[in-house]
């Protein structure tokens, strides 16, 4: 069997096995407990007419002349005690991704930074979260988690080695990260996928890893935007990204999408080297910049004439949510369409759903859609939200439209 041939078993694996995961997620969603008979009528004449709340119809459209695709992004899952017990004691995350899975699943593509690492017990604390949270994720519909962040090395180069294998064994693809320097050399720092004759190049950057860095013989492991990574971030590190985005750019993808780890914690000011290295990508030709690690949800910048997108930060998608303004963040969802008769490919809108990250007393954290939540609220749904969350809700509601907007 050729290499090439192994690589297309191995994808075929994959997607059997992120569909059997979708269904399983899918029929506890449903919570339906009939006999076998009875379930297969109701996913054979009910299961097409039903529309989850804030759901949108199949994404991907293509038609003679264009071809319509959507890219769905959440920012930081940090890895912690609250998120690691979220599961409880089986390790089941589904009713903490439940509310937001679909903005994933109905997407042609998903991805979120993945704070932390797959490096087995002690969990949560020590940043290492247990193989069904990968599960998860993948059965919730993402495809690409971020691994270039502040913990891509945490448990040094085996950490990062088995975080790698973990997300592979999931069923999805690790950005900005090698396990070893021949692997970063192969991989050239980029990462293609082709979605109905769109071509995607992904890359991933890293502002550096907490203060560590890499070990001697393992260079370009993790894809960096500083010289100066593990001290003071101040010389953007323009040979590096320039070097990754222009082998990119020689496979011509239709659409280059950059994932940077940047900034600062809880801060709301973009830097003077955020803005140099924004410039330096764009001129190499990525059209769509997003951004974490600030834990709050910043600025978009959308130029509609040429397509090019800035979300400087997402928020924090899954965290303990400690810390005022990391609780709430959005879940950003990318129209990008391809003209089939000229090749001409870009982003042509956007759209964001607020989500909240609910941590109340008694109860295992998960995250849910804001607005959903406060209407069951407001309509005395069982199992809704507590007041004090409801009011919660309310102001991170225009929060995140204040700070979307820079304000």
């Amino acid at each position: 069997m050729t290499p090439e041939e192994r690589k297309q078993q191995r994808k075929v694996r994959q997607q059997q096995r992120r569909k059997q995961q979708r269904g399983k997620l899918l029929r506890t969603v449903l919570g339906i407990a009939l006999p076998a008979a009875c379930l297969v009528l109701v996913l054979i004449f009910l299961l097409p007419r039903i529309e989850l709340p804030g759901s949108t119809k199949p994404t991907g459209e293509v038609t003679e002349e264009t071809t319509v695709i959507h890219l769905a992004a959440a920012g930081d899952l940090n890895v912690n005690e609250a998120v690691v017990n979220a599961g409880g004691a089986g390790r089941d995350y589904t009713k903490a991704l439940m509310d937001v899975a679909h903005l994933f699943a109905d997407a042609d593509v998903s991805m979120l930074n993945f704070e932390g690492n797959f490096y087995g017990a002690p969990y949560g604390s020590d940043r290492s979260a247990p193989q069904e949270l990968a599960q998860a994720l993948a059965a919730a519909g993402v495809d690409y988690l971020q691994l270039a962040n502040s913990f891509s090395i945490y448990k040094g180069m085996d950490g990062l080695r088995t975080t790698i294998d973990a997300v592979r064994l999931a069923g999805m693809t690790p950005l900005g990260v090698y396990g070893t320097y021949q692997q970063a050399q192969e991989g050239k720092g980029y990462t293609l996928c082709n979605i109905r004759g769109v071509k995607i190049a992904f890359v991933a950057f890293t502002k550096g890893m907490d203060g560590m860095a890499l070990p001697p013989g393992n260079e370009g492991c993790v894809n960096l935007l500083y010289t100066d990574y593990s001290t003071d971030y101040r010389k953007v590190d323009t040979k590096g990204i320039s070097r990754v985005l222009e082998a990119a750019a020689k496979e011509q993808p239709d659409l280059t999408v950059a994932l940077v780890h940047w900034g600062s914690e809880f801060n709301d000011n973009i830097s003077d080297t955020q803005t140099q290295i924004a410039k330096l990508m764009q001129s190499k030709g990525v059209d769509a910049i997003i951004g974490t690690h600030s834990h709050y949800v910043q600025k978009i910048e959308f130029d509609r004439s040429t397509g090019q997108f800035i979300a400087y930060s997402l928020g924090d998608f899954m965290s303990d949510a400690q810390r005022a303004g990391s609780e709430y963040s959005i879940i950003l969802n990318l129209e990008i369409t391809k003209n089939n008769l000229t090749g001409e490919t870009k982003i042509t809108n956007y759209r964001y759903t607020p989500i909240f990250i609910l941590n109340e007393a008694d109860q295992p954290l998960r995250v849910v859609r804001i607005k959903e939540a406060m209407k069951a609220y407001e309509e005395n749904y069982i199992d809704r939200i507590s007041k004090e969350s409801y009011d919660a809700m309310d102001y991170a509601l225009k929060r995140i439209e204040a700070r979307v907007n820079g304000k």
